[in-house]
Parts: C-alpha cells; sequence; structure tokens
C-alpha cells in the first residue's frame, strides 16, 4: 500500500473493525476462560468448597452454550454469500485489447491488476471483491495474467477484485476518455490488496450477508427463533462497525484518487463531462425508449447503441452540447471488444431484467427487437393495443358508436372517444347537472361511485356484495384490491380531481381493466429461466425488477396514453402517418417524415375540461378524419 495519506486513514480505520471483532470473539471466549479456571482447580485442590462446585456447574454448561452460538454465528457469517452485482462477465479472450489497456494502467499506477473485467448496464464503475466462496472458484488460467500472477503455480496473495464498468461508458466515451475514468477506479486495487483493510470488509460483508440471511422468511419457528438471535448479534456488530467501515472506504477513495492524478489528468477532467452526459442519455433512453418496448414484451437489442444515437440527437438539438459530436470521429471505446454486437446484446437483457423484471432469455412473449424494427414492432402495436383497451373499455361502458353515414355500425372510431368525453354522445349531450354516466348502461356502484369520489374528493369503498368495474372486490384486478393498478381508490380519486366526470369514470375503468390484464398474464418460473450457469442465480429473481425505473402510471396518465394511441392510430389510417422512434422522446408520429409537436396539451384539455375544440383544429389541420374507422390490435 502506497504512502498516501487516505491509504493511511484506511488502514487505521481497518484496524479498528478488527478489534472490533476481536472484541467480540474475546466475549464469546470469556465464560470458556471462566470454566476452563474453575475446572483447574479441582486437581490442583484450589477453589474448592460447595460455592465453587455449583459455580462450575452452571458455569461449565453456560459456556458450552455460548461457545456452540458463537460457532453458530461465526458459520453463518462465513458461509453467508454476499450481495453481488449482476453484470455480463468479460474474458480476456472477448477483449483482448480492453484487458491490455486496463494492465498497462495499472501498471502506471503501480497497483495490481483487476483480476476479471465484467460489464453492468449502468453509467458507473468500480471495483467488486468475488473472492467469496459462492461467487464461485477464483480465475487462475484466464484473468491471472492480467492480475500479474502467472508465473507462480500457488498463490498466496489475496485476488484482486473484479472491474465492473458501465456498458454505456463504452459505446460513448473514446478510448482515451475511458481510460482516464478508469484511473481512479483501478487505482484502488492498491489499498485493497492490504491484509487488514482486506480483513476488514471481508467481515463487513459477511456480517451483511448474514442480516440478509437472518431476514429471510421462514415458517419454521425454532429455525426463526434460531436465526432471529444470529441476527441480532449481526446487527450489533454491523452498527459498531458502520462509521468505521464507511471511513475506511472514504480513505481507500482517496488515495486512489491521489494516485491516479498523475495519470491523463487533463483528459480525465473532459471526460467526467462524457459520464454526466452519457448518465442523461441512459436515463432518456431506459424510461423514454426501452420501457415502452418492455411493456410490450420485447427487449430492444442494442440499449448501448442507442445511447450513441440519443446523444448524438441531443448535440443536433442543444447548441450547447454541438462540440461533443466532434468526439465520434475518434476510436470508440467499444472497439476494445472483439464483439461489440454480442456483447450489447447481452448488456441490453440484463437492463430489462434489472429494470423491468423480464425472463432471462428471449423466448415467444420476450423477443428482442432491432432499432430498425422498432416503430413497427414496438410504436404501432403498442398504440393499437392500447385504442383497442379504449373501445373494449367504452363497449362495458355501454357508449354507443359515433353516428355517420360512413361509419359501418360498431366500427371503432376516434369520434366516438371525443364524443363520449365531450358529452355529445349517440343520445345526445349530456344536461346540465346529469349524472355523466346516465344513459351509457353502467351498473350502480361501478364507475359513477369512482366518478362521485374524484369530483368530490371522497373515496366511498363500494359494498361487498356489490360488484365493481372489475369485478368483486378483493379479487385480483379489481380497484382498491391490493399489489394491482388500482391499489389505493383514494389516489386514485385525488390524481382525477381535476378533470371531467367523464374522463374520471373511464379513467378508472382503463386503470381496472390493465390491473386485470397485469394479473392474468402468465408469469414465467425464476427457475425454469435462469440457466443454472448463469451468474444472474447468485441473486433472488423473485425481488425483481430490482431498480424499478418509474412508478405504476396513474389513472390519468393511462387515460391521456390512451387518447394518444386513438389519436396516433386514427392519423396512421386517414392521413397516411408513420409512427416513428425519437430517440429522446420514445415513440412519435411522423406525418410526411416530421415528428408532429403539441399532441400532448390537446388531450390534456380534453381530459381535464371536456374540450374538444383545440384537439379537432389539430385533427383538421393535418387531415385526419375522426369518423373513419381504424384498425386495432
Amino acid at each position: 500500500m502506497g504512502v498516501e495519506a487516505g491509504a493511511q486513514a484506511a488502514r487505521s480505520r481497518a484496524l479498528v473493525v478488527l478489534r472490533i471483532r476481536s472484541r467480540a470473539l474475546a466475549v464469546a471466549l470469556l465464560p470458556a476462560a471462566a470454566a476452563v479456571i474453575l475446572l483447574a482447580g479441582i486437581p490442583t485442590g484450589h477453589l474448592a468448597g460447595p460455592g465453587w462446585d455449583a459455580t462450575r456447574w452452571i458455569l461449565t454448561p453456560l459456556a458450552l452454550l455460548v461457545l456452540l452460538a458463537a460457532a453458530g454465528i461465526a458459520l453463518v457469517v462465513a458461509r453467508a454469500r454476499p450481495a453481488m452485482t449482476p453484470t455480463v462477465a468479460i474474458a480476456e479472450e472477448a477483449a483482448p485489447d480492453l484487458y491490455r489497456m486496463v494492465r498497462d494502467l495499472a501498471d502506471r499506477l503501480d497497483v495490481p491488476a483487476p483480476s476479471a473485467i465484467a460489464l453492468t448496464p449502468d453509467c458507473d464503475s468500480w471495483l467488486e471483491d468475488r473472492t467469496h466462496r459462492a461467487h464461485g472458484p477464483p480465475p487462475v488460467e484466464e484473468h491471472e495474467d492480467i492480475a500479474g500472477a502467472g508465473r507462480h503455480a500457488h498463490r498466496r496473495h489475496p485476488v484482486a477484485p473484479v472491474l465492473v464498468i458501465g456498458s454505456p461508458f463504452l459505446w460513448w466515451m473514446r478510448v482515451g476518455e475511458l481510460r482516464a475514468v478508469l484511473a481512479p477506479v483501478v487505482a484502488g486495487t492498491g489499498p485493497s490488496a492490504h491484509p487488514d483493510i482486506a480483513a476488514a470488509r471481508r467481515f463487513v460483508r459477511g456480517l451483511d450477508a448474514a442480516v440478509a440471511v437472518t431476514s429471510a422468511p421462514r415458517r419454521d419457528p425454532v429455525s426463526r427463533l434460531v436465526l432471529a438471535g444470529v441476527g441480532w448479534v449481526a446487527r450489533v456488530l454491523l452498527r459498531s462497525c458502520r462509521v468505521h467501515a464507511a471511513e475506511m472506504e472514504r480513505g481507500v477513495a482517496a488515495a486512489a484518487a491521489e494516485r491516479a492524478q498523475a495519470v491523463d489528468y487533463g483528459l480525465r477532467i473532459v471526460a467526467q463531462e462524457q459520464v454526466g452526459l452519457a448518465y442523461a442519455g441512459w436515463d432518456r433512453l431506459l424510461t423514454r425508449v426501452a420501457l415502452p418496448a418492455w411493456r410490450m414484451g420485447r427487449w430492444p437489442s442494442r440499449l448501448d447503441a442507442g445511447v450513441v444515437a440519443a446523444l448524438t440527437e441531443l448535440s443536433r438539438r442543444d447548441r450547447l452540447a454541438e462540440g461533443f459530436a466532434s468526439r465520434l470521429g475518434e476510436r470508440p471505446a467499444c472497439d476494445l471488444l472483439e464483439e461489440p454486437g454480442a456483447v450489447d446484446e447481452a448488456a441490453s437483457l440484463l437492463a430489462a431484467r434489472l429494470f423491468h423484471g423480464g425472463p432471462a432469455g428471449p423466448g415467444p412473449d420476450w423477443a428482442p427487437v432491432d432499432w430498425s424494427e422498432y416503430p413497427e414492432e414496438v410504436v404501432d402495436r403498442k398504440w393499437r393495443l392500447d385504442a383497442a383497451r379504449l373501445h373494449r373499455v367504452l363497449d362495458a361502458l355501454g357508449v354507443r358508436p359515433a353516428p355517420g353515414p360512413a361509419t359501418p355500425t360498431g366500427a371503432p372510431t376516434l369520434a366516438r372517444v371525443l364524443d363520449h368525453l365531450t358529452g355529445f354522445a349517440a343520445d345526445g349531450p349530456t344536461a346540465p347537472g346529469e349524472d355523466a354516466t346516465a344513459g351509457t348502461g353502467t351498473a350502480p356502484g361501478t364507475a359513477t361511485a369512482r366518478t362521485a369520489g374524484a369530483t368530490t374528493g371522497a373515496a366511498p369503498r363500494p359494498s361487498p356484495a356489490t360488484p365493481t368495474a372489475a369485478g368483486t372486490p378483493g379479487t385480483p384486478g379489481a380497484p382498491g384490491a391490493p399489489g394491482t393498478a388500482g391499489t389505493s381508490d383514494t389516489a386514485d380519486d385525488e390524481d382525477l380531481s381535476g378533470t371531467t366526470p367523464r374522463s374520471a369514470a373511464l379513467a378508472a375503468r382503463l386503470s381496472a381493466e390493465l390491473s386485470r390484464e397485469e394479473t392474468a398474464a402468465p408469469r414465467p418460473s425464476p427457475a425454469a429461466d435462469t440457466p443454472a450457469a448463469d451468474p444472474a442465480a447468485l441473486w433472488d429473481d423473485r425481488t425483481l425488477p430490482l431498480f424499478p425505473l418509474q412508478p405504476p402510471r396513474t389513472a390519468r396518465e393511462l387515460l391521456a396514453d390512451h387518447l394518444t394511441a386513438m389519436v396516433c392510430c386514427a392519423a396512421m389510417d386517414t392521413a397516411g402517418a408513420t409512427p416513428g422512434l425519437d430517440w429522446l422522446d420514445g415513440p412519435t408520429l411522423l406525418v410526411d417524415g416530421a415528428r408532429t409537436p403539441d399532441l400532448a396539451p390537446k388531450v390534456l384539455a380534453l381530459i381535464e375540461d371536456g374540450d374538444a375544440a383545440p384537439l379537432r383544429v389539430w385533427l383538421a389541420d393535418l387531415g385526419i378524419r375522426p369518423e373513419k374507422p381504424v384498425r386495432l390490435a
């Protein structure tokens, strides 16, 4: 370990953590030591008498129990599997240039090279210790050369940690920028190799893993009782180490940053700007582009390449980012990979699992989609499915088709939706003060009750004997049923308080319909989807998604999405518009090859005020005929 001040501070904090471990061991051995002293007094003739005999009879079993408990706790801490970040492993054969760059960087920093390299679908990089036996055997042949230990048959020094690199960095950054960003990360292998710091980290990670083991639900009362005691001890020790472990990690980071100052310092300042830009583009790509595809059962297979397209589009729109586009002429860091397309596909699938909870591999209902196929496979299909769901709900509400000489009987049209939300249904306009659902065939206690709650701010709950809009109360998919999109009636009513009664009723029924579909959809079994050799088997599939991108959509958002989809379907079927992909905003409607802006305010005006005039003007300007039937999914 170097002479950096941060390294010395980290070692001092590591010694404090180890002293806490030693004190815990001393407390566990103290009753046994006292029992040994009492038992040694028997053959020597000391400590004799009835009182000492009684003390021996009490303390000896107590010491054995304490020793057994300490051994059990130590066994749980030692065998508990520490948390491991799901990553895509990169073998040296798959990226020899990348390994060579990292090895050269470690030589310049005079630190041990990482034992392996892995990619994560996130905009971050770090070192991760994977020496625990549950994470598999340490690398022997493939990665010994990068760690500089291939000449020794029996290694006795600690195995270096794994270098985890954010996959978007490889596609957006240039080779020099990636090297500058990784310099302080790779420099952290120096303090990590110190025995005291490594031992302190193993102890803290073991305690953390033990707490996770004891927190797992179990039905056996005996095991729950035993593990509750183990968990209490582990939490006490973890709280005692928390401050010192955090200061130790800060010291390691400070030492790594100080050591890396001599390597590409000027370039690293520029590269840090690219880190922030890549994070913004990655977040936008996941939430606006990837998430709609994941909800459709499709996963984009080139997410990292999409980051480049999204940030290039940002550079075109934002004058402040124009300088970043000139970087694209330099060599990208993904050229360090032998097969960047395969790596991108693996990282994209892992991103879908982490952020959406998709299966571990492709299947009939979980297929990859290329960016060139995205408009047809995702955008068009999504809009038509949403439009079909909207008309199913209107059918359930008893809304009649819009009249018109050119409209076939029962054909789905945009005019039907507009007339219903504005109060001009087939049976005439709604009179002032008349219930918004009158004449629609809605059963009492369904959408009418939800609408009344939305307009008055109250949240009336249906009677247990009265069926709700989505079925009987308490059933999956019903509004108010736990674990569905309609989880809270009060939350829905607050969200719909600024809308018209008809919009509130329609939004509530859409939310219930979507909840029923999600509940009825078959969920794949993790055991059937996860291969035995998949690194993802080291984490619990029941917790997926680990990092949800967005909270569940509200009823108002669902209604806006479905109305937008209906408008887009009418534009495609009556005005020759086409679905498109905007790298920053996701699905978009193209008319004559250009984006159609300003649709969202018109839809919101219809939902909140029941005013369809702005939307009808917009439709007329683009030549969209709402009375014409549209094709549904």
